[in-house]
């Protein structure tokens, strides 16, 4: 054994028939060595590179040794490792305990143990990569009549998604000062904004100025029992956005958004058509129920017209897949976000979607593990997810049916996760399924408390992270499923004497 550091490498002898995966042994000595002669280079790596990345499973050892002694507080050195490694047949292969001290030997310099690392990672995602075609491959050679072609698309984007997920270089610890400027990059952007939003306006003015708009990276609920209208509010809030999408293509290829968003919709309960016709009953102001069967005059069919000319154009995409797992659906969204962009995400609704094999079987934690990776979708897309979830049954005993936080249905989680819960509630739709009996002094009373009501809906802000929480009264338009801004006295233009 000379100076040089003995270990066979595989493709020094490989044939010229047989290709060796992606590796680099030099890399991986050099930074064995360094960590050896200095731990602290330790936590330049430890964020992002593990021993499953080495190539070389006696490098794999050994980094896991130093691993579990520097992190436990203790010095990582030749010969504290040795005793780790007595009874070693890959480290007696090529010397023994000698080995340990060539390898810090060797070791002139510190200074690119991040490099190292990022290469031996790189490599290892690399090898990831062909194990993935590999079983793409196989499995398409191989498979049986129940397991179609859809099926190992899917897998196969999932394993290909999870591939370029895990490990990254970034995160971390950030200075305050870099925390601060991006603070005042966003506070800049609210203030030259029409509206002084500084997230997506929704189109609503009201829950705008309570909101500050839709924030990036916040998972919002949209929270209500069936009929409230939490599909309308979340189609109107989409349409709004997809509409008012503006944007800068700059030369280099990078798009700058001024206004608006592109909008991924997942609707889990209804079809894309049903959401369709959702739409184009709102903007043409035609119901859909005479959209559907066709009872439209000519000058509805006009509006019809123009308004699906406006809907044509706008950046919403629907995606009616039923059954979806959160783990498909973070895939998708990856992708459109990759081959579109992304403004705005919707979940229509929570409990139609599933979790993974694993928590299948128990309901609450199913439930968790859905809002807790929505949430971290959302940080990662760095978009807002407005997911929409029912409520549970016990909101109809109480004589206020006004919804609250402890209402939510099968888990605590989606409050926990939640940046923001809103509940949708309509008295409309209490009062009138107590209509009395006609010409009696009740339906009088019964009529005029449905005046105070009809055509009014709330939104009840129950959580909020960074504002405050309140009602916010919206108009709503039942047989369009429309909301809009509630007209108030103030605003009103002034009457002329």
């Amino acid at each position: 054994m000379e100076n040089s550091l003995p270990l066979y490498d595989a493709e020094q002898n490989a044939g010229d028939d047989y290709r060796v995966a992606p590796h680099n042994i030099e890399a991986e000595q050099a930074l064995l060595g360094a960590l050896l002669i200095n731990n602290d280079a330790f936590d330049r790596i430890a964020s992002f590179l593990e021993a499953e990345h080495f190539y070389e499973p006696l490098h794999a050892r050994i980094f896991s040794a130093i691993s579990k002694l520097v992190s436990g507080g203790h010095i990582a050195t030749p010969v504290t490792l040795k005793s780790y490694f007595d009874a070693d047949e890959g480290l007696r292969e090529v010397g023994g305990g000698q080995y340990l001290t060539l390898l810090a030997a060797s070791a002139t310099t510190i200074i690119n143990v991040a490099e190292y690392g990022r290469t031996i990672y790189n490599l290892s995602v690399r090898r990831d990569l062909t194990r993935v075609g590999e079983e793409i491959h196989n499995r398409a050679f191989d498979a049986p009549v129940d397991d179609p072609p859809s099926a190992q698309i899917m897998d196969a984007e999932q394993a290909l998604y999870s591939l370029a997920e895990r490990g990254k270089y970034e995160g971390g610890f950030q200075s305050f000062s870099d925390s601060m400027r991006v603070a005042i990059d966003m506070a800049a952007a609210a203030y030259e904004r029409d509206g002084g939003l500084s997230g997506v306006s929704s189109g609503l003015r009201d829950l705008d100025e309570q909101m500050g708009g839709l924030q990036p990276s916040d998972l919002i609920i949209v929270a209500g029992r069936p009929s409230m209208g939490k599909t309308a509010l979340a189609t109107n809030i989409a349409f709004n956005i997809a509409k008012s999408y503006k944007a800068e293509h700059h030369t280099d290829g990078t798009v700058e958004v001024k206004d608006g968003g592109i909008v991924g919709f997942f609707s889990l309960e209804m079809s894309s058509e049903q959401l369709a016709t959702r739409l184009l009953s709102e903007q043409s102001r035609i119901s859909s129920g005479k959209i559907r069967r066709g009872k439209i005059d000519e000058h509805e069919w006009h509006a019809f017209v123009d308004a699906s000319r406006e809907l044509e154009g706008i950046p919403l995409y629907i995606d009616d897949t039923g059954g979806l797992t959160i783990a498909s659906l973070a895939a998708r969204a990856r992708k459109l976000k990759r081959q579109r962009g992304l403004g705005l995400l919707v979940v229509d609704y929570i409990q139609l979607l599933s979790g993974s094999a694993k928590s299948s079987d128990n309901r609450v934690q199913e439930i968790t593990e859905i809002t807790t990776s929505l949430k971290a979708l959302a940080k990662e897309l760095n978009v807002p997810i407005m997911a929409l979830s029912q409520l549970s049954r016990q909101v109809e005993s109480r004589d206020d049916k006004r919804p609250q936080l402890s209402d939510l249905r099968e888990s605590g989680s989606i409050e926990q996760d939640a940046d923001v819960v809103m509940f949708v509630f309509r008295e409309e739709y209490y009062v009138s399924r107590r209509e009395p009996g006609e010409g009696t002094p009740e339906h009088l009373a019964w009529q005029d408390e449905m005046e105070k009501v009809h055509g009014l809906a709330e939104v009840i802000i129950g959580k909020q992270r960074h504002g405050p929480t309140g009602t916010v009264r919206l108009q709503f338009e039942n047989e369009i499923t429309r909301f809009s801004d509630l007209a108030h006295s103030d605003r009103f233009p002034e009457r002329m004497e």
